[in-house]
C-alpha cells in the first residue's frame, strides 16, 4: 500500500513509519523538515501536501501539540491551542484526505490516553483528545466509498522516558505495541474505533 504518514519526525511518527515498512508499504514520510513538507496546521499547506502526494491507499496522522499546565492556570487561549493544534487539524487532514484516499482505504489520526485517563496539567489535551475520539464515531459512519477512519489511542511511550514521571502509574507502551495498533488501524477491517495501545 501507499501510505502517507503526517508527523512521521515525531516519536508516534516515527514508530508508525517503521512498523508500515517493516511490513512492506511504501510510507511517505511528510512532516516540516521532511521531503514531503507540511505544516499540519495549515490548510493550504495540507492540501498543497495532497496534490503533491497524489492518490494514497492510507493516511496516518501523528502530529499536534497541547499545552500543559494546571487547570486554574491554563486560560481559553490554550484551550484554543490544543484544540487548533491537536483536534481541529487532524480533523482537516482527514476531511482533505477523503478526496486523495482510494476506495476502501483509510484515515487514522491520534489522540491519547488523557482522552481517558488524567494526569495533573493535562486538561487541554483532554479536551482535544476527547473531541478527536468523538468525532471519528460519526466521522466512520459517514464516510464514503468505504473509506474507513480510526484513532490510535496510545499511553505514554516506553521511548519517550522525559514524559513518564507526569504519567504516574500509567504502563509505559513500546514501540510494538503502538506498532500494532496502527497495523490493525491501516491494514484491518475496523472503522469507527479508538484502538487504544
Amino acid at each position: 500500500m501507499k501510505i502517507l504518514v503526517i508527523g512521521a519526525s515525531g516519536h508516534i511518527g516515527a514508530v508508525v513509519v517503521s512498523t508500515l515498512e517493516s511490513r512492506g508499504h511504501d510510507v511517505l514520510r511528510a512532516s516540516r523538515g521532511s521531503e514531503w513538507t507540511v505544516d499540519a496546521t495549515d490548510p493550504a499547506s495540507v492540501r498543497s501536501l495532497f496534490e503533491r502526494v497524489g492518490e494514497v491507499d492510507a493516511v496516518v496522522v501523528a502530529s499536534g501539540s497541547v499545552p500543559f499546565a494546571h487547570l486554574t492556570d491554563l486560560t481559553r487561549d490554550d484551550y484554543l491551542t490544543a484544540f487548533t493544534s491537536k483536534a481541529l487539524s487532524q480533523i482537516n487532514i482527514a476531511r482533505t484526505a477523503l478526496d486523495h484516499v482510494r476506495d476502501g482505504g483509510s484515515i487514522t489520526v491520534t489522540t491519547g490516553v488523557l482522552a481517558r485517563e488524567p494526569i495533573p496539567t493535562g486538561a487541554a489535551a483532554a479536551a482535544a483528545n476527547g473531541a478527536l475520539e468523538s468525532w471519528i464515531v460519526t466521522a466512520a459512519a459517514e464516510a464514503p466509498r468505504g473509506i474507513r477512519i480510526n484513532a490510535v489511542s496510545p499511553n505514554v511511550l516506553e521511548n519517550s522516558p522525559g514524559s513518564h514521571a507526569l504519567f504516574a502509574g500509567q504502563r509505559p507502551v513500546p514501540d510494538a505495541e503502538v506498532g500494532r495498533a496502527y497495523t490493525l488501524a491501516v491494514e484491518g477491517l475496523v472503522r469507527g474505533r479508538v484502538i487504544t495501545a
